[in-house]
């Protein structure tokens, strides 16, 4: 659901790094194998046992398998939705098609003279306030990768506290701070390229870019997508335009995308 247009007055390029758990960690989770190194094979249920793992890994089905059980987290808030309906778990899919990349203010490179297609315009973010969203991506083919696009959210004006989010009773039980009701800080958009190897899990309430895939035209990735929802559209996404004379590019370089695959 739309809720505010964000005027833009001065353009904004930033370009797109490969996506790592430790840079993604403040706007969520990345869910991917941590050690693809270790395998049931070559790591000893006592080694696992010891800790030698990350991610609360354990041996499982006799020492056939290793389970990491801290690999991301999911987050139900409803219980403080203003509707009071109860929410419940989905799973739905989306099936994102390619985008094109264009020439972006941001694409010009020093000593060239045309800018070079590698920019994607980002026109709206949105936000889920009373749940987390992981996006899966389906393929085996881990020469496909996709788009993470995320923002920090700023101290809320009051023209933001009318929209509904959590209350800060709500992440009293586990500790995790909420990001509150302030929209987004464009200024400090980050963006992140993915691999098909890797899943992504946005933290409730944080801005994020709708899903973007880096494909060969006529091509699509199809993403299974795990959340909580109410069918409240003001609680279940809220969605700001950014409108005006100015525009935001990212840049999807080629070596970015080389070292997203690198990163497996």
């Amino acid at each position: 659901m739309l809720v505010r247009t964000i005027p833009l007055t001065e353009p904004l390029a930033i370009s797109a790094a490969p996506l790592t758990r430790e840079a993604f960690a403040p706007f969520g989770d990345v869910v991917a194998n941590p050690r693809p190194d270790a395998t049931p094979s070559n790591t000893a249920p006592e080694a696992i046992a010891r800790g030698e793992l990350p991610c609360g890994a354990i041996s499982a089905n006799q020492g056939t398998a290793i389970q990491y059980k801290g690999i991301a987290s999911m987050r139900d808030l409803y219980g403080t939705a203003p509707s009071g309906k109860t929410a419940s778990p989905r799973m739905t899919m989306f099936v994102c098609g390619a985008r094109t990349l264009v020439s972006g203010e941001g694409g010009r490179r020093e000593g060239e003279g045309e800018a070079a297609a590698d920019s994607v315009e980002i026109k709206v973010l949105e936000r889920h306030p009373f749940t987390s969203q992981t996006f899966i991506p389906l393929t085996a083919d881990e020469t496909k990768r996709y788009l993470v696009v995320v923002a920090p959210t700023l101290e809320a004006t009051s023209g933001e506290e009318s929209l509904p989010v959590p209350t800060s009773a709500s992440a009293s039980s586990d500790g995790m701070k909420l990001p509150g009701a302030g929209l987004p800080d464009v200024r400090k958009l980050t963006a992140f390229v993915a691999t098909g190897a890797q899943a992504v899990t946005y933290a409730a309430g944080t801005w994020h870019a709708p899903m973007i895939a880096l494909v060969p035209r006529d091509s699509t990735i199809d993403f299974v997508v795990v959340q909580f929802a109410d069918d409240v559209p003001v609680e279940d996404c809220q969605e700001v335009a950014l409108e005006g004379a100015a525009r935001i590019w990212v840049r999807v370089t080629e070596m970015a995308r080389e070292k997203a695959l690198a990163k497996l």
